[in-house]
């Protein structure tokens, strides 16, 4: 009996062994998106002058690819491309906002499943997933470091936009301090050439010396040789090539062609460990390499291919066929949300660059790298060829692409309908791409909304600047959604609420979609005592920003000027209502300021309180933390369509570790039990061998 209770005790630990032996071998996974950065500013690219001695070093272990390109230039939408290997049309974000597809494939979700401890660090508003424009970017996530804020209407103190890299790298560091004993996936994102304190080339150096710690960090925990590091760029910036001043509009090598580099895990690098490809790469295929990496079958839907079977084709000096050079697909839909226009695609195909756009565009790169000289008209069969191929591409995505959880339901419509809105529709990233007004020819315009919507994000002196820029511009043209936007945003912050509202509702208009439009909008008319309209508005917002506590609390404000509704009883009589519902979309660590993974199911809620709007107002602090987590109080009551809400409080959940402290305890526990039990068998114990 001794013997068989040993024997399966030591089938037990060598399973265990092996099992903890399987975790051990794979790598783990760095992944550092550099924003608005082009690949002619990298030394290890050819790039003269330039300042990038971390870069180059890790591009001395690594593979280099020359032609990468990016599928969007812009930062969410390039990024859930990323982390997808999912094209624009598929995954439902634009550059104003959005939510990623959850029937999608995602990186951090997949790992998650695979025991990667996953988590992400990023440097800009935009790429916050509650309070930026990043919704559903935290699935699979287990720690999400943001905590952006962005200006508030009435709220005094300046928003936190962005953050360098140096603040970006030193939190990731610190992450790692306490994660980096097991597998660990790890997304860290640079903004600093985005930032306008410095000029470009400064920033990019600033950039690199981030990297350059974060590189030193994992060197000093005697991880690096196990580690894969993906550097890329999510795109680049156009300082003023084609006359475009930053990015998003246009989809020129200025913006598209980006850096990309890769290094290996000892156990899988290269031989040479330097390898160069000069094959077109895309952006899509970066989800795709690192499952190959970590030796994780890749889901089918994934639309990009691994990048590893292109350098292994390099290095072994085939070049053809499935694993060369291939076309390459980029698209804009800024253009078209943000202004009205059309829309641009373009197809890197050969030695060829292809635009579709009311005026067409043909470009062949070899003579005439920096497009130029335009053949649309002098070679109308490559042209063909070329709009050919981009056309059957685009077939793939047929009836999938302008899907988005972000679009309002019918009732929503109609609400809006009955507040006045008129020629509403909604909006389709599948609009064709060859009609409207050709953003060529409104670039000018484009750089002045752009620059203004950054300037009015910033300072008072930025939203009176802001204003100052866009008066003219909405007076020329109305019809200019983010134009109509950022001013009525920026009258907002000014505390001009009904002419911030005037704008707003031309914004909400053009874009019906757009919930940071509806949530300016409801907070604005909280100011001005239009609490019915402002409640149409703040629940479209926060139906679609779940994790916005700002809107939340401006509805239970909103609720409770309304006053709470009476309903009637089976028996007619009428009475106050219940206690509202509790709805809870998330949970945070208030001790890092960072959200931690999933909602939080009712058995684990381990701490709630409420806090009072009157608190609220006396502490106008806690009202806006970015951190704090989005709890909406509402009770619907079905039968009378009534909604009760407010009651002078909104509830938080704050998530602790402790649930994953008592796991880690209780485990800790179980192996040290089953290592007592089984010494005393192997002694022979009779106490315990009886019990067998």
């Amino acid at each position: 009996m001794i013997r068989r209770v040993v024997a399966r005790a030591s089938l037990i630990f060598l399973c265990l062994s092996f099992s903890f032996a399987a975790a051990a071998s794979k790598p783990n996974l760095v992944v550092i998106t550099l924003d608005s950065t082009r690949a002619d500013r990298m030394s290890f690219l050819g790039a003269k002058g330039a300042h990038t001695p971390n870069l180059d070093r890790l591009a001395g272990e690594s593979i280099v690819f020359a032609h990468a390109y990016a599928q969007a230039p812009g930062s969410v939408v390039s990024h859930a491309t990323i982390l997808s290997g999912a094209y624009p049309q598929s995954t439902g974000m634009t550059e104003i906002g959005g939510t990623l597809s959850s029937s999608l494939p995602y990186l951090p979700d997949l790992l998650k499943s695979q025991g990667y401890r996953t988590a992400a660090f990023v440097g800009s508003i935009d790429l916050d997933p509650w309070s930026g424009l990043a919704q559903g970017f935290d699935r699979g996530f287990q720690t999400y470091d943001a905590g952006f804020r962005p200006a508030i209407p009435g709220d005094a103190r300046p928003p936190l936009t962005e953050r360098r890299g140096d603040q970006v790298a030193a939190r990731a560091i610190a992450w790692l301090d306490h994660n980096a004993q097991q597998q660990f996936f790890l997304w860290v994102h640079i903004s600093d050439a985005r930032a306008r304190r410095a000029s470009y080339d400064s920033a990019i150096a600033a950039a690199d010396a981030a990297i350059g710690k974060l590189l030193s960090a994992l060197q000093q925990r005697k991880i690096y040789e196990n580690t894969a590091v993906i550097i890329v760029a999510d795109h680049g910036e156009s300082l003023g090539a084609h006359g475009e001043d930053a990015h998003g509009v246009f989809l020129y090598d200025e913006t598209i062609h980006v850096p990309l580099l890769i290094k290996l895990p000892a156990s899988q690098a290269a031989k040479p460990p330097t390898v160069r490809v000069s094959a077109k790469v895309r952006l899509v295929d970066i989800a795709p390499t690192l499952l190959e990496i970590a030796a994780i079958p890749i889901p089918s839907q994934m639309q990009g291919q691994s990048l590893l079977r292109i350098a292994k084709s390099k290095s072994s000096g085939s070049g053809s066929g499935i694993n060369g050079d291939q076309p390459v697909y980029s698209r804009t839909d800024l253009p078209q949300h943000g202004f009205g226009w059309s829309p641009l695609e373009s197809w890197r195909a050969g030695k060829y660059l292809y635009i579709r756009a009311p005026k067409p565009e043909l470009y062949d790169l070899t003579v005439d790298p920096g497009a130029a000289h335009n053949l649309a008209q002098s070679s109308k069969a490559t042209l063909d060829t070329m709009a050919a191929q981009l056309e059957s591409f685009d077939r793939h995505f047929s009836g999938e692409a302008g899907k988005s959880s972000a679009e309002l339901s019918s009732s929503e419509m109609q609400k809006l309908v009955s507040l006045g809105y008129i020629g509403l529709q909604k909006s389709s990233a599948s609009a064709a791409a060859v009609a409207g007004t050709d953003p060529k020819d409104k670039i000018a315009t484009a750089n002045k909304v752009l620059e203004a919507a950054s300037t009015g994000d910033q300072s008072k002196a930025g939203f009176a600047m802001a204003i100052a820029a866009l008066t003219p511009v909405v007076s020329a043209d109305p019809n200019l959604y983010l134009a109509q936007y950022a001013l009525g945003a920026a009258l907002a912050r000014k505390g001009q609420y009904t002419e911030a509202a005037k704008h707003l509702h031309k914004a909400i208009e053009l874009q019906p979609d757009s919930a940071w439009a509806h949530y300016e909008m409801g907070a604005s008319l909280l100011k001005t005592g239009d609490f019915k309209t402002a409640v149409v508005h703040l629940e479209i917002a926060t139906g679609r920003l779940p994790a916005f506590i700002p809107a939340h609390q401006a509805l239970a404000e909103a609720y409770e000027h309304l006053g709470a509704p009476r309903t009637r009883n089976s028996s007619g009589t009428e009475q106050k209502s219940r206690k509202p519902h509790v709805h809870f979309s998330g949970a945070f660590d208030q001790s890092v300021g960072t959200r931690t993974e999933g909602a939080l199911p009712p058995r684990r809620r381990r701490l709630v309180y409420s806090v009072t709007l009157r608190s609220l107002r006396r502490h106008p602090q806690r009202s806006h933390h970015a951190t704090h987590p989005p709890i909406h109080i509402v009770s619907h009551d079905k039968a009378h369509g009534i909604f009760s809400g407010g009651h002078n409080h909104i509830v938080a959940v704050v998530q602790t570790v402790l649930l994953e402290r008592l796991q880690a305890i209780w485990l800790k526990i179980c192996f040290d039990v089953l290592g007592e039990l089984v010494g005393r068998i192997a002694r022979g114990c009779p106490h315990y061998g009886d019990k067998f």
